[in-house]
C-alpha cells in the first residue's frame, strides 16, 4: 500500500508546485540588487566615444535606467512610450545600449527620436551582466542616492508606468 501512496504523494506535490509556478508573472523576477547601490561602471557615451558616462550620473536625481538595443524588437515597441515620458519631463531617462553596433543604435535614435538624456555604450555587455540583465529591454528605477529601487523586465507600457513606476518615482522625488 505504501509503495502506491508515496508516488501519488510525490506527483501531487509536483503538480501543486507546477500550479503555483504557472500563476507567477515572469516579468516580476526579484532582483538581488533592489535596495543596493547601483553597480559602478564607466563606459563610453553612445553618441561620443571620446567621453564617458559613469554611475555618478544617478546622483541627485531619480532616474530610469533603460537597457536597450537596436536589434531588439521589444525595445522598438516601448520606444514611443519612452519618447512620451521624455517629452513630459516626469523623470530623467538614461540609456544603456547593450551588445549593439554603435552606428545601428545611433540610426535608430535619429530615425525614431531620442528619449535619453544620456546613453552609455556597453558593446560587450559586461556592465549589463553586473546589473543582472539577461535580456532587453529592462528598466531600473534609481533613486537620488544611486540606489536601485525597482527593476522592470520587458516592454515598459503606459499601464506599467501609471500603476507601478510613476507612484514610486513621485515618492522618491519627495525624499531628501
Amino acid at each position: 500500500m505504501l509503495k502506491y501512496l508515496l508516488p501519488f504523494a510525490l506527483l501531487s506535490a509536483l503538480l501543486i508546485l507546477l500550479g503555483i509556478g504557472l500563476t507567477l508573472n515572469p516579468r516580476e523576477v526579484p532582483s538581488p540588487l533592489i535596495g543596493k547601490p547601483a553597480p559602478s561602471f564607466e563606459l563610453p557615451r553612445l553618441d561620443d566615444p571620446s567621453q564617458t558616462l559613469s554611475d555618478r550620473i544617478f546622483q541627485g536625481r531619480v532616474t530610469l535606467f533603460n537597457v536597450w538595443a537596436s536589434w531588439c524588437v521589444a525595445c522598438r515597441q516601448e520606444h514611443p512610450w519612452l519618447l512620451e515620458l521624455a517629452r513630459r519631463g516626469e523623470v530623467a531617462i538614461v540609456g544603456l545600449n547593450y551588445k549593439d553596433d554603435r552606428n545601428a543604435a545611433l540610426a535608430v535614435l535619429e530615425q525614431a527620436g531620442n528619449p535619453y538624456q544620456d546613453n552609455a555604450f556597453d558593446a560587450d555587455g559586461k556592465v549589463a551582466i553586473d546589473w543582472g540583465v539577461y535580456g532587453v529591454p529592462e528598466t531600473f528605477v534609481i533613486d537620488k542616492h544611486g540606489v536601485i529601487r525597482y527593476k522592470h523586465i520587458g516592454v515598459l507600457t503606459p499601464e506599467d508606468w501609471e500603476q507601478k513606476l510613476a507612484p514610486l518615482v513621485r515618492y522618491l522625488e519627495k525624499q531628501p
